[in-house]
């Protein structure tokens, strides 16, 4: 895919996920927020505090890769590496996958907060995407957050990040219909 193509459909998916949290998870109750269909399961605060933990790693990593100014092939390329972390995180891929113990929000007290810190990740990551026209998207320049010696590609990370916000968000919207429908009083 084009560089310019591929950051508009990275910046129109991101635009979606603010306006999804904003419209659809924002005015429901913190009962419905807070709520866990399982024990062992996320609320939809936890869905959102995981992907918050995962900004807070790579969006200043992103910062600093894309503080090098350059510009990119014909074509985003894609590592081995990139492609199998993309196909974990893709929306579409039904596998659970066990997160790693810093990443993993369950049991947290959280609050609205939550939310206010998820949306102003999505608009550093617009400002992100924007950056990244001035930049080669091929560049390995991203340490991995659990194994840091390994580097993916510029493009490959602000996809990553977003189709993981993607699959998140997914389940998060899944947790608070769930909680709708399987107690009325909260969604009070």
């Amino acid at each position: 895919m084009q560089p310019a193509t591929f950051l508009q459909t990275l910046h129109a998916s991101v635009r979606q996920l603010l306006a999804t949290v904003e419209t659809e998870l924002s005015p429901l109750p913190d009962a419905v927020l807070n709520f866990k269909p399982r024990p062992d399961s996320w609320s939809v605060f936890e869905c959102l505090e995981h992907l918050n933990r995962y900004s807070r790693y790579y969006q200043p990593a992103l910062t600093k890769a894309l503080a090098r100014p350059g510009t990119s092939a014909d074509e985003v390329r894609y590592s081995w590496l990139g492609r199998k972390s993309l196909d974990i995180v893709r929306p579409d891929n039904g596998q659970q996958h066990k997160t790693v113990k810093h990443m993993n929000p369950a049991g947290s007290q959280l609050t609205r907060a939550v939310l206010t810190e998820f949306l102003g990740h999505q608009t550093e990551l617009l400002h992100l995407l924007t950056a990244a026209r001035a930049t080669d998207l091929n560049r390995r320049a991203v340490p991995v957050e659990f194994f840091r010696l390994l580097k993916l590609r510029v493009g490959e990370t602000l996809e990553f990040v977003v189709r993981h916000e993607e699959r998140h968000l997914q389940q998060a919207q899944r947790v608070a219909r769930v909680a709708q429908a399987s107690a009325p009083a909260l969604a009070v």
